[in-house]
């Protein structure tokens, strides 16, 4: 099975399939660099309010540690690098989607941190360290799989 390009020129299934490899591995790579920026970011966030007195202290008394916003932050964005690379292998407009997507996940993650039991301090605090990777992931992962090859 052949294709014609834009300049008229056939080319095999063998570029195309090749080409495609390559966007997926170098949207992943870009993923993969800002999840560390995303995971620095927000850990030194939560330092730093953590610094200025929020205790960090959910129902039932647990406090979270900069650990666990670590975690919990490169664990969500490789989430979001597994829905970016999913859309650009199986959707026609893979960078709309996926902000349509990020955003309304983003707005769902809000919840919990209401729900928590956490003084006002520490609800304020969460619902914007969750914003801080998102503002990190969204735009780097979208503009990735807006660039063109070839």
């Amino acid at each position: 099975m052949n294709s014609m390009d834009d300049t008229g020129v056939v080319a095999g299934p063998a570029s195309g399939r090749a080409s495609h490899t390559h966007r997926l591995r170098r949207v992943a790579g870009t993923g993969f660099l800002a999840a560390l920026a995303a995971i620095v970011a927000t850990t030194l966030a939560a330092a730093l309010a953590r610094a200025v007195g929020v205790d960090f202290e959910v129902d039932g008394g647990e406090t979270i540690p900069l650990a666990g916003f670590a975690v919990v932050t490169g664990f969500f964005s490789v989430v979001g690098i597994v829905i970016a690379v999913a859309l650009l292998r199986w959707s026609a407009r893979p960078a709309e989607r996926f902000v349509w997507t990020a955003v309304s996940l983003t707005a769902i993650s809000m919840v919990p941190p209401l729900l928590s039991g956490a003084n006002t301090a520490t609800t304020i605090a969460l619902l914007g360290l969750h914003l801080v990777p998102a503002t990190v992931m969204i735009p780097t992962l979208a503009r990735s799989l807006r660039v063109r090859t070839g």
